[in-house]
């Protein structure tokens, strides 16, 4: 891999293995960048995935009120985002198909900030109504084996999300 490569691999540890990410900062410049200011700051350690449902998605990344390890409430995970602006939609022409990252937002297209999904499965109907950034190129198996619901009894979490240039 390249240098450049690196600076847009992120990678998350799970407790059952790593998921490599790729970020896409030519589709999604603005979205990139914040996840990966997110990243270098650790806000996404220890965060839990909210809200999954089997055969759609994954969500996790809300650093105010998602990390199991700071006041946690399970119940509020999902409403927060990061003590950063919300971000403008950088929609675009590639499909939400299994693997790729969305931005989470809610009903306002620009009020995407810290949270994100990973599809489970092909989910054409998002198209063009979220934000692709990413896609996960190594371990989707790990992906595909979080615990499930709206939310999860037991969330699983993300350990520790680390950008791969930094860890050369």
């Amino acid at each position: 891999m390249s240098t450049n490569d690196l600076e847009n691999t992120v990678i998350i540890t799970l407790a059952t293995g790593e998921v490599h990410i790729e970020l896409l900062p030519d589709v999604a410049p603005l979205h990139c960048e914040r996840m990966k200011l997110l990243v270098r700051a650790g806000d996404y350690d220890n965060v839990c995935f909210h809200r999954v449902i089997d055969g759609f998605m994954a969500q996790t990344g809300d650093v105010s009120n998602g990390n199991m390890e700071k006041n946690f409430n399970i119940r509020m995970a999902g409403t927060g985002g990061s003590e950063h602006p919300n971000l403008p939609a950088e929609f675009s022409k590639l499909p939400h198909s299994r693997g790729t990252i969305g931005a989470a937002r809610s009903q306002s297209p620009d009020s995407a900030n810290s949270q994100f999904f990973i599809n489970f499965k092909d989910n054409d109907f998002l198209n063009g109504q979220y934000t692709v950034y990413g896609r996960v190129t190594k371990g989707m198996e790990f992906v595909d084996e979080i615990t499930r619901g709206e939310p999860p009894m037991n969330p699983d979490r993300m350990m520790s999300v680390k950008v791969a240039s930094d860890l050369q």
